[in-house]
């Protein structure tokens, strides 16, 4: 694991397929932190992300297990699979974006580190983001601190993304494609599975700006 001490680099909270802007910092930064150490936060992207269904965003949400929430660290979450919840993201998954110009290249790989099943959400996310980040050719090393940071300055994100942050976006990416956006419009941020299904190899050039 690496020092949570490193100053210069960024930190983050973990996510379950990340919004765009999240990919943004791994895109511009080559070593990035993620806290495994932080007490796990609800209605959080810890254990949820936004789609872009045939109605609008989708918000898919993981359940998980309620016996360690005030003593344990995010990283000792344990997912609950006696709920129907991973089959019901796949295909809330599938019915979005299956018609994506890219979604037959990428899902296979995506679905594999689902029915997988880690126990952990930390784990999963981990997985998740490592894959999509390598699929996107994103070189950054992505690893989990050892302690935790109570302020890590200006490039502490932990906060900052967040499904009901109230400052802007740290990124919004150029408009792209997206096959429900005839009826609903661009919608910027929402999980990078949205930005990697529509763009495909193209994908990371929007990350930078």
């Amino acid at each position: 694991m690496a020092s949570s001490g490193n100053a210069g680099i960024p930190l983050l909270g973990t996510a379950y397929f990340p919004p765009v802007e999240y990919f943004h910092i791994l895109a511009c930064w080559p070593h990035v932190l993620v806290d495994a150490c932080e007490s796990y936060q609800k209605q959080s992207w810890r254990n949820r992300c936004a789609i872009y269904s045939a109605g609008g965003v989708l918000s898919l949400q993981i359940p998980v297990c309620h016996d360690n929430f005030r003593s344990g660290a995010v990283s000792d979450i344990r997912i609950d699979y006696s709920r129907e919840w991973l089959h019901q993201h796949r295909i809330a998954i599938i019915s979005a974006y299956r018609s994506s110009p890219f979604f037959e290249y990428y899902w296979d790989g995506i679905d594999a580190i689902l029915q997988s099943r880690p126990q952990k959400l930390f784990d999963l996310n981990m997985a998740l983001t490592r894959h999509i980040a390598a699929e996107m050719d994103l070189r950054c090393e992505l690893s989990p601190t050892n302690s935790f940071v109570k302020d890590a300055g200006p490039l502490d994100f932990r906060s900052r993304i967040h499904p009901k942050s109230k400052e802007n976006p740290i990124f919004t990416p150029k408009p792209y494609y997206q096959i429900f956006s005839g009826k609903s419009g661009f919608i910027a941020n929402l999980s990078i599975l949205d930005l990697l299904f529509h763009e495909g190899p193209q994908a990371a050039d929007f990350l930078k700006g």
